[in-house]
């Protein structure tokens, strides 16, 4: 039997892909550009925007007969025992492959924000966590561990990470971001990539482009960014994780900017991303977006126009399931008022990366289900240390915490005895079982009430819960004072319940008007504190929320960013003084609940001056965390010198400097060295400070370390009044920092040279080393 040349693993993919498509029909070719979601729900709550009004009827049977490019969300939707499931979803891959003449099977994809989004699968901590913990390198290792995860049971491409920016706080899917810093975001997004691609998983980038600044903080909402807002805040995270991390594929934002859809714009997804970029992978829709081109952005009247507007942009493939894609572009097609050559160049391209995958090779066979533990003793290790290591700890007045092992401690909140307030909106608990509430949790997630209980074993812990989240009921606030006044230590865990489209107080759809404590927590503290009782405010939470009403009168603040089913243990630790706090703000918290939107990257008049009554500094900055132990910073060599000589070098030139630190204290900890930029004179307004380099460093009692960056012009670069990037020559100011606004030493250069106009070859990242020292 003689194979076709598209079944030849030896031949080139191109080559392969290019003998399949010229054997198949127009329905053939539209079917590899749609996905299909089995069991999704038609009425009531969804977990995808407008489900019930976008989701689409089909004859399953009938479909697969011209092939299948995606299946949606097979262990997603509902819970099913991952083993079951694997057996289920090859059972379907086999019949996907048999009804059709190609027998090309789907691409099956997930969601896996915070971890693989499965029943039994292990929650990690979401992403803002993993900016709070600046710890790229663990990053990548959690980005494997989910990639081995979604590969076990025949997932082929997941539907992370999130690239966008915070720009404003009140946005409800700020705990789906890594953080409010362009450069933050490049990094750990970068590592996650890296690692979920290592496993052979098809990475997602979401949400191209823009989404997280929409205007009023608003889900969906129009976006009003400026160009150079785009050039220098949106896009270079994307930009990294492509280039360094091999993303394979991307997904268009919802949103528009400045009346241009997202997924229909040609100049977003084309001319940039592949002309400038050279992106070679797949563009996909966000659930249901290509048909809201029709429906919510009206830029196109009927499913046909909007499958037009899309293709011609460039999305490839339509998630979650068929309806623009499939008969109205047939019928379009065979009208003549869509070339088929923008199907064909999508088809191709889907096909490509089946090619990729192996899933047009003859000896293609699907996982079987075979043994698979979704929450494993690794998995749950490496969820406990990210978990630690994200724990902010941003106050600690009077050295009241670690707290003492026989105290007496009332636990107070509507926080502390739930399982689900260490979870985000895309945990599966949070994210499904609050539609199966009959369902166990599946994954153990031990309280932070539970915890302290096992962390202090010779405490005498008391429990009232005070309040509910964001119900108006104070009623239980008589006995959580009484429990309080007991004590010799309050702790109250207040914060967020995470959940869909309003159905929570931080999530996808969930956004709210300031950053006022939900419901009457604030209230519940405040009658905390006027025992006189020292309080620890302990935060899980998926945003920051404004802190100045307490400033100076709390015993201490925890922040904690939706920690994970090991998040309990993780904060308990902190309180107990096993762990040394080590995280870092990846937002600034804010000082009063309005003012927003608002984030440290601001030109000089976006800082608090003369000319406004409003001053919008933050209570506890970006990149802010307190430890149980000190260090010392010390420059060394060049840096040194720097602070009060200035050095010149060119403006495509590199320049080392490095810092000493010691840990001077008692206690092992970690810190954050921080490298900023500061531009006093340029030709269009510049952020004060921005990062641009950190490296975190552990260290024991009387350890130091040198950590040297190695800056390069290139870091220096901006999008000037043309839309070029440039480097301009002149002065700048390197800032080694604790914080944002924790200057420790600064080194002072004089760029010289011409104006450097750069292309796609230029530096991203800030190397950096790091060297033992006596």
């Amino acid at each position: 039997m003689t194979t076709a040349p598209w079944r030849d693993p030896a031949l080139p993919a191109a080559t392969r892909v290019d003998d399949l498509l010229s054997r198949m029909t127009l329905e053939e070719k539209t079917a590899q550009l749609y996905g299909v979601w089995v069991g999704a729900a038609t009425d009531g709550d969804g977990v995808a925007p407008l489900q019930s009004e976008m989701a689409s009827s089909y004859d399953w049977d009938e479909l697969i007969t011209r092939g299948l490019g995606q299946l949606t969300r097979s262990f997603g939707t509902a819970p099913v025992d991952p083993v079951l499931g694997a057996q289920a979803l090859a059972r379907a891959q086999h019949r996907i492959a048999g009804a059709s003449r190609f027998g090309i099977p789907a691409i099956a994809h997930e969601e896996c924000l915070a971890g693989f989004t499965a029943w039994q699968a292990t929650a990690y901590p979401v992403p803002l966590a993993w900016g709070a913990a600046f710890d790229p390198e663990l990053v990548e290792e959690l980005g494997r561990r989910i990639g081995d995860d979604l590969r076990s049971v025949g997932v082929h491409q997941g539907l992370a990470p999130v690239l966008d920016v915070v720009r404003d706080l009140r946005w409800g899917r700020v705990e789906e971001t890594i953080g409010e810093d362009p450069y933050l975001v490049a990094t750990v997004a970068t590592a996650y990539v890296r690692g979920l691609e290592s496993a052979g998983v098809v990475a997602t980038l979401k949400h191209f482009a823009g989404y997280a600044a929409s205007a009023g903080a608003r889900n969906l909402a129009p976006v009003r960014a400026g160009a150079r807002e785009l050039s220098d805040i949106t896009l270079p995270p994307f930009e990294m994780a492509l280039r360094e991390g091999g993303a394979r594929s991307v997904m268009a934002a919802y949103n528009d900017i400045d009346g241009v859809p997202a997924s229909a714009d040609p100049t977003l997804l084309t001319e940039l991303l592949r002309d400038e970029w050279g992106f070679t992978g797949t563009v996909v829709s966000d659930y249901f977006g290509v048909g809201f081109l029709q429906t919510l952005h009206r830029v196109a009247g009927s499913e046909a126009e909007a499958a037009h507007k899309a293709l011609e942009a460039g999305i490839d493939v339509e998630l979650p399931t068929l309806k623009c894609y499939g008969e109205p572009l047939v019928a379009a097609v065979r009208a003549g008022t869509v070339p088929e050559s923008l199907v064909d160049r999508a088809a191709r391209r889907v096909l490509l990366q089946k090619c990729e995958l192996g899933l047009l090779d003859e000896d293609w066979r699907p996982e079987t289900g075979r043994p698979v533990d979704l929450d494993s003793a690794g998995n749950r290790a490496l969820a406990r240390r990210l978990a630690e290591e994200s724990v902010v700890l941003l106050d600690n007045a009077d050295g009241v915490l670690p707290l003492a092992p026989d105290t007496r401690i009332a636990v107070v909140g509507p926080r502390a005895d739930d399982p689900l307030a260490m979870l985000g909106c895309y945990s599966f608990p949070s994210h499904v079982l609050t539609h199966h509430p009959e369902v166990p949790t599946g994954v153990d997630i031990p309280t932070v009430l539970d915890a302290l209980r096992a962390e202090l074993p010779d405490a005498k812990v008391t429990f009232s819960e005070g309040c509910g989240v964001s119900e108006p009921d104070r009623s239980g606030f008589e006995e959580a004072v009484a429990r309080a006044a007991e004590a010799d230590v309050c702790v109250a865990v207040l914060g967020d319940r995470a959940g869909l489209f309003g159905r929570g107080t931080s999530g996808e759809g969930c956004d709210v008007a300031d950053l006022g404590l939900p419901g009457v927590q604030g209230e519940l503290l405040d009658a905390l504190v006027a025992t006189g009782v020292p309080v620890v405010l302990v935060l899980l939470t998926g945003r920051p929320y404004a802190l100045g009403r307490w400033q100076d009168r709390l015993g201490g603040v925890v922040q904690a960013f939706f920690p994970g089913e090991e998040g309990g243990p993780a904060v308990a630790g902190v309180l107990s003084g096993r762990v040394g706090p080590s995280g870092r703000l990846p937002v600034s918290v804010p000082r009063g609940a309005g003012g927003q939107p608002w984030t440290y990257l601001q030109p000089p008049l976006g800082l608090r001056n003369e000319v406004s009554s409003l001053d919008p500094t933050p209570l506890y900055p970006f990149g802010h965390g307190r430890s149980y132990t000190s260090f010392a910073w010390e420059p060394s060599g060049a840096a040194g010198a720097a602070e009060a000589a200035e050095a010149e070098i060119g403006t495509d030139g590199s320049y080392d400097v490095s810092v000493t630190v010691r840990n001077t204290g008692e206690r092992a900890g970690a810190e954050v060295v921080q490298l900023y930029l500061h531009d006093p004179v340029a030709s269009v307004t510049r952020p004060d400070v921005r990062l641009i380099g950190y490296r975190r460093l552990e260290l024991a009692p009387g350890e130091a370390r040198r950590v040297t960056f190695r800056f390069h012009a290139d870091l220096s670069a901006f999008t000037d009044r043309t839309g070029t990037r440039i480097v301009e020559p002149g002065a700048l100011e390197l800032r080694l920092a604790a914080s944002s606004t924790d200057v420790r030493h600064t080194a002072r250069l004089n760029l010289t040279g011409p104006v450097r106009r750069l292309g796609t070859d230029r530096r991203l990242r800030c190397e950096t080393g790091v060297e033992r020292v006596s």
